[in-house]
């Protein structure tokens, strides 16, 4: 089915992708990464010595900072910290500096859809810039469901406005993800396999919830 889409594309294809390391001298990893004109600036601090209150000191943790373009930090940027956290403990090879923090802190640019997938790619690649040690690579992408059941992939702030449902979706970038028969590990800590990490909103359809 074709999609008439205000820019021009098609059903299943993205925005320009952009990004650039090394943005920031005083961090020990950073990077800016932009999808269309959806723009977010990563920095990494640390391994930094301790954990925070109710971290397991045996393992590094992960610390995420969320800096909106304007105005104070809501629920909804709460819950973006806690999704990254989550994503970024399931990659990082967390034994390797245990007792240790790493602050990773997103800053949004600028906001024009599929704003959190632009977020965890920017930081997966400053936590790359700063040498942290990971299992895999994150790749995330927002997929949005029109009222026909169409999937389109990487979706506006006006299409997110104007669509019933979205899924914000990311995978590793291993072989692994599509053979979930196999097992591998990185030192004693296994690999991810298919989505590591869904965050869905509104009414779903058939289509998409058997992509997931």
């Amino acid at each position: 089915m074709e999609i008439d889409r205000p820019d021009g594309r098609s059903a299943n294809q993205l925005r320009p992708l952009a990004c650039s390391c090394s943005v920031l001298h005083r961090a020990h990893g950073s990077s800016s990464w932009a999808q269309g004109e959806t723009k977010v600036l990563a920095a990494v601090y640390g391994p930094k010595a301790g954990t925070k209150k109710n971290e397991n000191p045996e393992k590094a943790s992960i610390e995420i900072i969320w800096k909106p373009k304007s105005g104070q930090i809501g629920k909804v940027e709460k819950e973006y910290e806690m999704i990254l956290k989550k994503t970024f403990e399931s990659i990082c090879i967390r034994t390797i500096y245990p007792n240790t923090t790493t602050t990773v802190i997103v800053q949004v640019l600028h906001d024009d859809g599929a704003l959190l997938p632009c977020a965890i790619n920017a930081a997966c690649a400053a936590l790359v810039d700063a040498g942290i040690p990971l299992k895999h690579l994150a790749v995330a992408i927002c997929c949005s469901v029109t009222d026909s059941g169409c999937v389109l992939l990487d979706p506006t702030k006006d299409e997110e406005e104007k669509l019933k449902a979205f899924a914000n979706l990311v995978f590793p970038n291993a072989i692994v993800s599509v053979l979930p028969d196999r097992s591998l590990k990185v030192g004693t800590e296994p690999m991810a396999h298919g989505i590591m990490t869904s965050v869905t909103q509104g009414a779903m359809s058939g289509i998409l919830q058997h992509f997931l």
